[in-house]
């Protein structure tokens, strides 16, 4: 989209990583950013994280990220 972020994206994406840790070094140096981390009760732990132009998406830690 050519508009700058403004609200809420319009698509969400939750990723499950064997190692969240990992991919959030990885995704910081690909130009992103670690915007929160959040662990609520009954959900593992996920970071949420923005890619270089803003659109954030949810990682979390599962041991078959195929499952």
């Amino acid at each position: 989209m050519p508009e700058a972020k403004s609200a809420k994206n319009r698509l969400h994406l939750d990723i499950g990583v064997p190692d969240r840790s990992e991919f959030e070094e990885l995704v910081v140096e690909r130009g992103g950013s670690k915007v929160d981390e959040q662990d609520q009760p009954d959900f593992p732990v996920w970071s949420v994280l923005a890619d270089p132009e803003g659109n954030e998406f949810c990682v979390y830690e599962r041991e078959d990220p195929a499952a």
